[in-house]
């Protein structure tokens, strides 16, 4: 059973934040093989979604409000942990944070920085492509963005 939560950084145990740097590392440092600083500072200023199966983590991402990335509010961090790609909770993820900025920042756009072979995925969600093409940690990316969904 999947249970989800939606948390700041200091509402989770020391066993759930271990449990999600190791996520985090298992997909954006190892498997993608891209030695890079994974704690990037921004964590204390993100709101955190996390699918936990059991107590491991099956999906997570990070919100930001409008102004601290960008003028938009964003989504990053995105992951599905190896053993629950392909269920569907990937798709689930993003939308349950779309959902969450459109509740509290209704009037926002949304701003991602996607690796570039995601492009399709998002665009199923109504992004759009915002930049040129650009590498960032030796990875190709592009920045999204998504209107204003209800207005």
């Amino acid at each position: 059973m999947m249970t989800w939560q939606w948390c700041e950084l200091t509402e989770l145990s020391t066993h759930q934040w271990y449990a999600i740097v190791a996520a985090r590392l298992a997909v954006f440092v190892v498997e993608q093989n891209c030695p890079y600083q994974e704690l990037d500072g921004w964590d204390l200023r993100a709101t955190h979604l996390i699918a936990w199966h059991d107590d491991k983590v099956a999906a997570y991402l990070r919100c930001f409000a409008p102004g601290v990335k960008w003028p938009e509010a964003s989504l990053g961090r995105i992951l599905t942990t190896q053993a629950f790609r392909g269920t569907g909770i990937g798709r689930d993820l993003v939308a349950r944070g779309l959902a969450r900025i459109d509740a509290t920042f209704p009037r926002s756009p949304v701003r991602i920085g996607a690796q570039a072979h995601l492009e399709k995925f998002y665009g199923s969600f109504g992004f759009v492509v915002a930049s040129d093409p650009y590498l960032e940690d030796g990875i190709p990316h592009i920045e999204m963005l998504r209107g204003v969904a209800n207005g």
